[in-house]
């Protein structure tokens, strides 16, 4: 583990879902996962996979012109995606704050650029090209306490896709 982080990678976009299904085991009402990556990146994949794990039958698709879209699962899930905002209130104008208080999970695509409008309590979710043409590698870092607890929790939960060198209990493999 790299103090508070867990990284993790993947060779495709299904495992990019299967590693996505696994964060979402973990989460729980209220729970904020910020994504952030270039274009392509694979954030709405990413989600994909959360929801699955959430248990949204929907297919999940990319909110970049509708803005926000919700699901229904376990756990609710509500998928923003703020490209294309401009000023910090278009994000407020959302109903964010609302869509924090509800008993749910909210996922924010290109959640780097709204974090001032956010609570300091959050999953951010870097996710950036490997070497091949559809490997992803993920840097989980929790902000704030919810997510801080579930770091042992995550890393084991990541432990198939770990690329730090450690195993799941943080000891170097043998």
């Amino acid at each position: 583990m790299n103090s508070g982080r867990v990284q993790a990678g993947s060779s495709s976009p299904e495992q990019t879902r299967e590693l996505a299904a696994a964060i979402a085991e973990l989460a729980r009402p209220c729970d904020l996962v910020l994504l952030v990556g270039d274009l392509g990146a694979g954030k709405t994949a990413f989600t994909q996979g959360f929801g699955r794990g959430l248990g949204v039958d929907d297919q999940i698709t990319s909110p970049t012109f509708a803005l926000v879209q919700s699901y229904t699962g376990r756990l609710d899930l509500y998928h923003l995606d703020v490209y294309r905002l401009e000023h910090m209130n278009e994000a407020l104008d959302l109903g964010l704050s609302e869509m924090l208080d509800d008993e749910s999970v909210t996922v924010i695509e290109w959640g780097d650029k709204i974090t001032q409008a956010l609570p300091r309590d959050y999953l951010e979710v870097s996710i950036t090209f490997g070497q091949g043409e559809e490997d992803r590698l993920f840097e989980l870092r929790p902000v704030g306490s919810r997510w801080q607890a579930r770091m042992r929790a995550l890393t084991v939960a990541l432990s198939a896709w770990s690329i730090s060198g450690e195993s799941a209990t943080g000891e170097p493999p043998c």
